[in-house]
């Protein structure tokens, strides 16, 4: 979750124009030429227009009613339900277990975060029998699906495990495939690094290339420094206008460091920038506390920050998955 630095937060301000909750323009830097064209997306269909909304929302405990519960608390507060559910899922984890199918049984868009094994085990083809099992788990939701494979994949602490980006995308096209060969046709395949790899040039180099990946994506925060999401996500969006993909942000939030008008403003400024990028098409909030965090890591909404994001799940651009 660390940041980079940017400016002080007065110069933020200005320039935003955050402190009259005034939208912050997109981020201007573009790849030369027009956006690329958008290829399918896999099983899961972009909207015809706008974009749906989700989110991970942390429950009390992690019992399948109290997932269930944290959900629909959530869905209480805005009026309305919810297009995409993100649940997470270590590598062990049965895929598609009780609440997962009771999202999708309700009609709710599953986007299901996997955690990875080591990649070098996973090329080595001595893990197929369990990769196999849970795609015909994933398979057996008979519903489309979001998978995000390893996400966040360019995170430092996690190098040890990808070994490098080839050793990972070698292993993403493995995972891939014994899918694929277990009949699990029902799956849009998501890859997702982080919004930070973008600014080092880290992340792309983990890209498994664009008849491997159904939908881009990336994790991006404002957790220490108050930095407007078009900022942060700036050079993902900038990459992501020249592949062919729809652009899900597959977490985003602002922390509990921030007051609550900041916090809010914030949001609202993030529901502009979503509505100015038309190759956004699905956006998920993390809403959530980790145990353990300190506040500039905590991001739960509640309040003002509540009500700014009801007005953007609420608006005519998210209206699609109203019900």
């Amino acid at each position: 979750m660390k940041r980079l630095l940017a400016a002080s937060l007065a110069a933020f301000l200005v320039v935003t124009g955050l402190a009259g909750c005034e939208p912050a323009d997109p981020p201007v830097e573009q790849p030369p030429g027009p956006p690329a064209a958008l290829q399918p997306s896999g099983p899961v269909k972009v909207p015809d227009r706008g974009a749906y909304v989700g989110a991970w929302v942390r429950p009390g405990d992690y019992s399948d009613a109290a997932r269930v519960e944290a959900i629909t608390g959530l869905e209480g507060q805005l009026g309305r339900k919810l297009d995409i559910v993100h649940v997470y899922h270590k590598w062990t984890d049965k895929l598609a277990d009780p609440a997962d199918s009771a999202f999708v049984k309700r009609g709710t868009t599953l986007m299901i975060s996997w955690a990875g094994a080591d990649t070098r085990m996973v090329t080595s083809g001595r893990l197929d029998q369990e990769i196999s099992a849970q795609a015909v788990r994933v398979r057996n939701l008979k519903k489309p699906v979001l998978l995000r494979y390893r996400w966040e994949m360019d995170r430092p602490n996690l190098r040890a495990q990808m070994w490098s980006p080839e050793d990972y995308i070698a292993a993403w096209r493995h995972v891939r495939r014994v899918f694929q060969q277990a009949g699990a046709s029902n799956v849009s395949w998501v890859w997702c690094p982080t919004a930070e790899g973008f600014a080092t040039g880290e992340a792309q180099k983990f890209y498994p290339g664009d008849e491997q990946v159904d939908w881009t994506c990336a994790d991006a925060y404002t957790s220490t420094t108050l930095r407007p999401l078009s900022e942060v996500a700036g050079p993902f969006l900038n990459w992501a206008k020249a592949r062919p993909k729809p652009i899900i942000i597959g977490e985003y939030g602002i922390s509990k460091k921030f007051s609550a008008t900041e916090r809010a403003a914030w949001l609202r400024d993030a529901a502009v920038l979503f509505e100015r990028t038309p190759r956004i098409k699905a956006v998920s909030y993390f809403n959530s506390d980790p145990e353990g965090n300190d506040a500039a890591h905590q991001y739960s909404i509640d309040g003002q920050s509540l009500a700014a994001f009801r007005g953007m799940a609420t608006s005519d651009w998210f209206s699609r998955g109203r019900s």
